[in-house]
């Protein structure tokens, strides 16, 4: 029988028998540790000390996901072309260029009082785990046997690798200088959806459009790009960087809902890859006693709640980066200028091993203000990129540990002032009835620039220093009895620090519809919350839908499409005809401004934002000067591309189909895999609903790219209430039940249980294993 039917039927069989059980011994542990495993696939962890529970979360996580830990050790190390060869060269100069070179005593004691001993204990699991499966290659994932290599060691360095992080906006500075030195600030600035302040675009006199045109950033780009095996590899995507559309999360007060406790829900958007990208776990010893999400390769919990309260996040625009500009010494070439006289950049040589080749020796340089990304010999310039994310305590996520043990509002608070990135929207909700929110991260004050295009690095534009976290934008106990964030601009309009607030954010329409539907609703469920959280209604469906009813279109198909719109309720439903065919209105709609408004020149670097292409719709004196003629060019674009996609029947415009809204994961070496495996292991297409506009985010176009995988819905006043989603399962190996036991249940926009009490574990255990010390 095929082993991933074998286990698919296990599964099934579960609820009929008893919990299977096993002990294993491992090297390292103090005392025995007790891992359940649940239905779903979730482990909770219970340790009798603090350094066994990081040792048995690192060794089960890495169990469950050890080739996705091998691939972030190999980026966090820069060594990836030793498996993958010359095409991987650049990533790794630009992964090691990147890399966290300051105290490292400082940066491992900074998250938590503890957490060097924290980290040290979650490295020696998961080497525990690699040991094991190296002692036994036949027991290793089916992905180490396709590229026929073993997964090596980890270190402390490699979990505070910055390098899979929410970083920064240096692209997006990069291509508004380029289109500022093309077109103007005027021009520029006009085109943007800045909210609510205009920042300075001019470029110095001394930055021309030539010096621009390079691939400057290319190593950067290198060093983020999503990690993807060639031709020769097969095709990858781990992890893609955050999209602009971001998360949503919100509080609600208990006079708000119907148990009359707080309540929290959080549903981060990031792609949408096998294997997840979260993790869910629940971590119980003396001292600790918490469960939720976060990434796999990160001790602790980043979203969840322990005993107290409950807490999540989302993306809050700042910028944490800007790239420099120095003349350099013509007769040496590794001096650049800086305040009248010339400066020599650190040089730190490295080995770069790559696969098919010899060795590469390769020089990496900084200058006082970061890592030099490229140096023009011809014009004698350099450009270095500036980090916020390379201070001590930039390390993604781990300050939460602080937040795992906070009892208050006061400590969670307090606990903020660690978390430097990524720049979020922490929110709280706790079991005495506070309700609070702090926006977190590095935020450098810039008081003559705006660090929006590149500046040079001569001194005259410096950082004055980070704003005080605690000063960043904050509420407590707001007194609507709600606060919802969802990476829109929600700076308080008094708010008196705008020099370390960012200037370009998401489209607001997430937000303000998730703040319609609390402010309407006044005693909030958890039936509620889900309902919001996957909720498809489109507020710009709402806005322009209604500006057809008075045209006239001049064939009997475009017509009767245009009718259809004039009862539909504006929700992107998967079923629904009306929501096909609004969906490639929306998208002629932006491609035809895109096409007619943007000047050739800045076609690339400026990308028009809905809410800015709406606001010229409804403006008598935009740029859009035939506005009714814009209105039905565009839909009868629409309509004649959906009669090409799907037929000249509008019965069949259903929005969500497998050639239309649907969502597929294919697994990562899916090129090397026989047609029977591939069925096993690829996940086939299922439809979906939504855009990048509706609370429940799904991101890209015919094929959804990113949106909330991971989701938590919280009810202070008894944790046991709490649901989570988590796509495809928590495991990624293929052989494993929890592959993908999850994918068709969240495509549906249904939630699982996260059991917290002990008792409820016990009761829907699939499998108990207890970790022993070795003798």
């Amino acid at each position: 029988m095929n082993r991933y039917l074998f286990c698919g039927i296990c599964l099934m069989l579960t609820g009929l028998t008893a919990a299977a059980q096993h002990r294993v011994q491992v090297e390292g542990l103090k005392e025995e540790v007790e891992i359940y495993r649940d239905t779903w696939g979730i482990n909770h962890i219970y340790a009798a000390n603090e350094p066994d529970l990081f040792f048995a979360q690192g060794y089960s996580a890495a169990k469950d996901r050890l080739f996705q830990f091998e691939l972030w050790r190999r980026q966090a190390t820069g060594t990836v072309s030793e498996i993958l060869g010359p095409s991987e060269r650049k990533r790794d100069i630009g992964l090691r260029l990147f890399k966290y070179r300051g105290d490292m005593q400082k940066e491992l004691s900074h998250y938590h009082p503890n957490s060097a001993a924290i980290i040290q204990a979650y490295v020696n699991g998961v080497n525990a785990c690699i040991d094991e499966a190296n002692r036994n290659p036949d027991t290793l994932p089916v992905e180490f046997k396709m590229l026929d290599i073993r997964p090596q060691k980890w270190t402390p360095e490699i979990v505070i690798s910055r390098h899979q992080g929410l970083l920064g906006n240096i692209e997006d500075e990069l291509k508004t200088g380029r289109a500022v030195a093309a077109a103007g600030a005027r021009q520029v600035s006009d085109l943007l959806y800045f909210h609510p302040r205009q920042p300075d675009l001019r470029l110095d006199p001394s930055i021309t459009q030539e010096m621009l045109s390079h691939d400057i950033l290319e190593l950067y780009k290198a060093s983020h790009r999503p990690l993807t095996f060639g031709p020769e590899h097969s095709a990858y995507v781990e992890n893609r960087r955050e999209d602009k559309d971001g998360s949503n999360n919100w509080i609600v007060s208990g006079s708000r809902t119907a148990s009359g406790f707080p309540h929290l829900a959080n549903d981060p958007h990031r792609s949408v890859s096998l294997p997840a990208l979260r993790y869910v776990v629940h971590l119980s010893a003396p001292g600790w006693n918490v469960i939720g999400g976060g990434e796999p390769v990160i001790p602790g919990v980043s979203i969840g709640h322990n005993e107290h309260g409950a807490w999540g996040l989302t993306i809050f625009e700042t910028d944490f980066e800007d790239l420099y500009v120095y003349d350099l010494n013509p007769g040496k070439l590794s001096q650049y200028q800086y305040k009248g006289r010339w400066e020599e950049m650190q040089t730190i040589r490295e080995e770069i091993k790559i696969k098919g080749q010899a060795p590469e020796k390769v020089d990496l340089r900084y200058t006082r203000h970061g890592p030099v990304v490229y140096i023009d010999t011809l014009n004698k310039k350099g450009y270095a990129v500036r980090c916020a994310w390379l201070e001590p305590g930039g390390a993604p996520y781990l300050a939460s540990l602080r937040f795992n043990q906070a009892e208050s509002w006061e400590e969670f608070r307090e606990a903020t002032r660690y978390s430097h990135v990524p720049a979020e929207n922490m929110i709280w909700a706790d079991r005495h009835g506070d309700t609070g929110w702090q926006v977190v991260g590095l935020a450098p004050v810039r008081k003559n620039f705006s660090g929006m295009v590149p500046v040079p690095g001569d001194g005259r534009f410096e950082w004055s220093g980070y704003l005080p976290m605690l000063e960043r934008p904050n509420s407590h106990n707001p007194p609507e009895g709600f606060l919802a964030t969802a990476n829109e601009n929600v700076t308080p309009p008094g708010y008196s620090h705008w020099d370390a607030v960012g200037y370009l954010w998401s489209d607001p329409f997430r937000g303000d519809r998730i703040r319609e539907v609390l402010a309407a609703k006044d005693k909030m469920t958890l039936q509620d919350h889900q309902a919001l959280q996957t909720d498809y209604f489109s507020l710009p469906a709402r806005e322009l839908v209604p500006l057809l009813s008075g045209l006239k279109f001049g064939d009997s198909l475009t017509e009767n499409a245009r009718k259809h719109l004039e009862t539909w309720d504006y929700r992107l439903e998967p079923d629904a005809v009306e929501a096909g065919i609004y969906a490639m209105w929306e998208r002629k709609l932006s491609q035809e401004a895109t096409a007619a408004l943007v000047p050739a020149e800045l076609k690339g670097l400026v990308s028009l934002q809905l809410k800015k292409l709406i606001q010229w719709i409804k403006d008598p004196e935009s740029p859009i000067q035939d506005k009714t003629a814009f209105l039905t060019v565009t839909f009868e674009k629409a309509i004649a591309e959906l009669v090409k996609k799907l037929g000249d029947d509008p019965e069949k415009w259903q929005y969500g189909q497998a050639t239309y809204k649907h969502i597929r994961l294919t697994h990562p070496l899916s090129d090397f895999l026989s047609s029977e495996e591939q069925e096993a292991m690829n996940l086939s297409p299922l439809p979906r609903g939504g855009n990048s506009y509706t609370p429940n985010a799904t991101g890209g176009t015919d094929t959804q790219r990113h949106g909330a995988t991971f989701r938590v819905i919280i009810d202070t006043g008894d944790w046991d209430k709490t649901l989570m989603t988590l796509s495809p399962g928590q495991s990624g190996d293929p052989a494993s039940p929890f592959y993908s036991n999850l994918f068709k249940s969240w495509a549906q926009d249904t939630y699982f249980p996260a059991y917290f009490s002990k008792d409820k574990v016990e009761a829907h255990t699939y499998e108990k294993t207890v970790l022993t010390k070795k003798k």
